[in-house]
């Protein structure tokens, strides 16, 4: 009786300290905003104070990568350093990083004069003696950087400055435009310079490659009051520098301009909150402005100065094509189906693993990781996008390297019923075991989607059927052997003897199973892994990857667990969006710096698709959708969405009695759906 009494004590102790654990709740900090949401959609920092300050963004076009360091000090004192990347220029041997990049700084533009006195950016060492200042005022993102300044002592003229990539030439372009303000004739003039370097013979891939710096509309103009000229420095490469090139630094500046605009307006996301909006937008821009024209077709390229020219079986096949699907951006669309023909090559009949990555524009791979479940990330990716894009023809593509890696991770099963991989996407960073939650959860996700797909394709039943099986064996044994109490939360083990949290724990919740959902959930926006920045890779660490943030808030959102996920997210989004290191998702910390790696932005808006309006694909022309309308929401709405073969608006709306109405609008005609909060509508178009 006794023993039986202090059964009871523990049991209902344990009880009171998993209470306890649940009911920690993080406090998420208090944000100051250093940028602002426009009119038009782009950002602003209005410099004033909280100064030094100092940031990084990069910027793309099918030819060439910008990237801009900048900063202004305690003095207003600015300072620019651009690193431009010619992804289509490589140099021997063939590796990752063997495209060519140079950097330049400010003491290398070209002086400028105005009415003869040398403009300066020193403010605080400034005298009459030392010529003319700049101070700058503002800088504005929206796929090209404005910077806006006004000289003084004395103060004649407004400068706009434009930094941003050509569209479609190995060029990046900075535009002065100078503007009269005062009330008598200013004369404006830049120095002509032209610089060229060009690398080693015996390096260079097919021939030396030239990089040229130099002065376009150079002189000098008489400006009378309120009228404005234009100088220009350009960053470009070529193998043929003797042959004359005309630059038009404003029509580039157009097309970029119009490159923008293209990106914006399908998938566009209307919701109560403007800058989960403004957000949504930009990540689109970064996830889409980062695709190469190669001499191996569209290669999207994650850059951050090392990744271009390149495809992996993480970055491309399983985070960014899927949302091309969506997009209804043709060069997007092109990169994904691109990405998997390039892996569907290194297919053999012996079922070795393919490589981790494609690199300088298809010539080499790299497998440095061996397989780190890269066959599982492929099916996913491939399956999703065949069933979203909605194309017949695409999806007999793609079927052979969808069937082809699911065979692969089938013949890698152990006998516990779990597929193994030497590592998983973080390639050794951290321990992972034998067998990983993240491949598993993957290969799950694929053994359905392959079915569907399958069906369309009219593939025969007992194929289906077996796909069908796996999926819910793997499911089974999945909880099986992952299954762990960590930390007082009933959550998943990453691997067979970790013992301590780690944010990957989300992904069974972004593949549909929710059969631990509370426990983990409740661990993920635990103090022990949620930080400032979204999540700690693992608990006690400072080290963070924004990717397993991405896809942890679009799990919770799945999960139902609307209120929660919806707190963190715009959060997250607003540090990102509106704090110091703007205006996109980043990689990771310490590693990198946090660059702005482009594919993280596609899993970004996959949070919003696929979580908050729940879509899944099921056919080429029908989608399951569950959406979550946080309560103090009465609307929100995906328009002009590019997929299952047509383009169609999905709109949702709150009723009375709890109920939504669910709009899917084609043109001229309307599909409407009576709904619960949380449940499923299939949709066929």
């Amino acid at each position: 009786m006794k023993a039986c009494k202090n059964n009871v004590l523990i049991i209902i102790f344990l009880v009171l300290i998993q209470s306890s654990l649940y009911a920690q709740k993080t406090v998420l900090p208090q944000q100051t905003d250093r940028w602002s949401i426009q009119h038009d959609g782009s950002i602003t920092w209005n410099i004033k104070d909280r100064l030094p300050h100092s940031d990084h963004i990069e910027m793309s076009g099918e030819k060439v990568s910008l990237w801009v360091a900048y900063g202004i000090d305690t003095a207003g004192v600015s300072k620019i350093i651009r690193t431009v990347v010619f992804p289509t220029f490589r140099m021997l041997p063939d590796d990752t990083r063997s495209h060519i990049a140079y950097t330049f700084a400010d003491n290398e533009l070209p002086r400028i004069y105005i009415n003869n006195n040398l403009l300066r950016t020193d403010i605080s060492k400034l005298n009459e003696s030392e010529g003319t200042a700049f101070q700058v005022k503002s800088i504005n993102h929206h796929g090209i950087m404005r910077i806006s300044a006004q000289a003084v002592n004395p103060a004649l003229v407004k400068i706009e400055r434009s930094l941003f990539p050509s569209v479609d030439k190995p060029l990046a372009i900075e535009k002065f435009e100078f503007t009269n303000i005062s009330s008598k004739p200013v004369t404006v003039s830049m120095e002509h310079l032209k610089r060229e370097v060009t690398t080693d013979t015996i390096r260079s891939k097919s021939s030396p490659h030239s990089v040229i710096m130099e002065s376009v509309n150079d002189g000098s103009r008489v400006l009378q009051p309120g009228k404005s000229t234009v100088f220009a420095v350009c960053y470009r490469a070529t193998d043929h520098p003797s042959s004359p090139i005309s630059i038009y630094p404003e029509a580039e500046e157009n097309a970029r301009a119009k490159r923008i605009a293209e990106i914006l307006a399908p998938l566009r996301l209307v919701t109560p909150d403007s800058i989960l909006n403004t957000a949504f937008a930009f990540a689109k821009i970064r996830g889409t402005e980062s695709i190469f024209k190669t001499k191996g077709g569209y290669m999207h390229g994650p850059g951050g100065l090392s990744y271009y020219a390149a495809i992996w079986a993480n970055d491309q096949a399983e985070y960014i094509s899927p949302f091309f699907a969506f997009s209804g951006d043709r060069i997007g669309n092109l990169s994904a189906m691109n990405c998997y023909r390039m892996f569907a090559r290194y297919m053999n009949p012996e079922y070795n693993a393919l490589p981790s990555s494609i690199v300088a524009e298809g010539d080499t791979v790299w497998k440095g990781a061996g397989d780190r479940g890269d066959q599982a990330m492929i099916a996913y990716g491939a399956s999703r996008y065949a069933l979203t894009y909605g194309n017949v023809d695409s999806a007999k593509v793609l079927w052979p390297l969808i069937s082809w890696c699911l065979e692969y991770s089938r013949r890698h099963v152990n006998n516990r019923g779990v597929v193994e991989s030497k590592s998983d996407e973080l390639e050794g960073r951290f321990p992972s075991g034998k067998a990983n939650l993240s491949t598993n959860c993957l290969y799950y996700d694929a053994l359905i989607s392959a079915a569907l797909l399958g069906k369309q394709l009219h593939i025969p039943k007992e194929q289906i059927n077996k796909y069908t099986k796996q999926a819910a064996e793997l499911k089974n044994n999945i909880e099986k052997y992952f299954d762990a109490n960590i930390d007082g939360f009933e959550t998943y083990r990453y691997y067979e003897t970790n013992n301590v949290l780690r944010a990957w724990i989300c992904m069974p919740l972004t593949m549909g199973i929710f059969d631990r959902s509370r426990g983990t959930i409740d661990a993920l926006f635990s103090p022990q892994l949620w930080t400032a920045d979204g999540l700690a890779t693992e608990a006690g660490k400072d080290t963070f990857w924004d990717r397993s943030t991405l896809y942890a808030l679009r799990g919770v959102l799945q999960a139902g667990e609307t209120e929660r996920a919806i707190t963190f997210l715009h959060y997250y989004s607003r540090r990102r969006l509106l704090g110091e290191h703007v205006p996109y998702p980043v990689e990771a910390y310490p590693e990198g710096n946090q660059r702005h790696l482009s594919a993280e932005s596609g899993l970004y808006c996959r949070i919003f698709i696929e979580g908050l309006f729940g879509m899944r694909p099921t056919g080429f022309n029908s989608f399951n959708c569950t959406p979550r309308l946080p309560k103090n929401w009465n609307y929100m709405a995906l328009n002009n969405i590019h997929s299952f073969g047509t383009v169609f608006d999905l709109k949702i709306i709150r009723q009375a009695n709890g109920k939504i109405m669910m709009n899917i609008i084609k043109g001229n005609n309307k599909q409407s759906y009576i709904t619960k909060e949380g449940e499923m509508v299939h949709v066929k178009l």
